[in-house]
């Protein structure tokens, strides 16, 4: 087609794994494309089918990149169905995978401006290899400055995803699980603990039982073992052990609700 080779940085988040060729794949499609792309793995360790936790990883990392970015997130249980391939425009970025809702939070924080289904695919489509025949094509075509217009056809609706909030009943904050970490901290959909200053002990309601934790700024402020509420890098209220893990020691997965209240 003509196209000059551009640096761009195209930012790749999937439930594949590495064990597979998948991701690599991938990526070889977007360079026989685009040699010049710079390619960077976000995570390809989204537990499998798993949308919600892609769409809250994918939310939590993309402000961190340049103005620019391409990011491309397959995590697809409902490959080769009728749901759309999709491209989102954003203020700053652009945002490339299926409509299942994973693109949304992130894409919807920017603001988005156009939404593309995608029409360019391989020759060779699969009805079970997206990330390879559909989405990395866009996105390396992308990356070499072409227009969406030119790589879908324009849409006015694409699905969501809410990520829970938290509120505040007489005291007590009612909240979900939303993420767990590698070291088995959890994050809760709280942002805050009103009124609540470090040091303090709390109550943690889980399904599987009471717990006390105390409230501090960073988890050196305790003793190993002991359950700590901090608020994370992220912004969110989280549980956790320090040197050790929260989510195992107390049975927590995510989706649970956590209630938390002065002892």
């Amino acid at each position: 087609m003509g196209f000059c080779f551009v640096v761009a940085v195209v930012a790749l988040l999937t439930d594949f794994g590495f064990r597979d060729y998948f991701v690599a794949v991938m990526k070889g499609v977007i360079l026989s494309i685009n040699p010049g792309a710079r390619i960077v793995d976000i995570t390809h360790e989204v537990p499998p089918q798993d949308v919600f936790t892609g769409a809250f990883i994918l939310k939590a990392a993309y402000r961190w990149f340049p103005p620019g970015t391409i990011f491309v997130a397959v995590v697809d249980p409902g490959v080769g169905t009728e749901r759309a391939p999709l491209i989102l425009k954003t203020r700053r970025y652009f945002f490339v995978g299926p409509d299942n809702g994973l693109l949304a939070p992130a894409a919807e924080e920017d603001g988005v401006l156009e939404a593309y289904r995608i029409e360019v695919r391989l020759p060779q489509l699969s009805s079970t290899f997206h990330g390879r025949d559909v989405f990395a094509p866009a996105a390396a075509y992308l990356s070499l400055g072409v227009e969406p217009r030119l790589i879908g056809s324009p849409i006015s609706q694409w699905k969501r995803l809410e990520i829970p909030e938290a509120r505040v009943v007489d005291g007590v904050v009612y909240s979900r699980v939303v993420y767990i970490d590698r070291f088995g901290n959890v994050y809760t959909s709280a942002r805050s603990l009103q009124g609540v200053s470090y040091g303090e002990v709390m109550c943690v309601e889980t399904p599987r039982g009471v717990l006390r934790a105390r409230y501090v700024e960073t988890y050196g402020r305790v003793s190993p073992g002991e359950a700590v509420l901090l608020i994370n890098s992220e912004g969110y209220l989280e549980l956790a052990v320090a040197m050790g893990n929260a989510a195992a020691t107390y049975g927590l997965r995510p989706g649970d609700e956590i209630k938390i209240y002065r002892c």
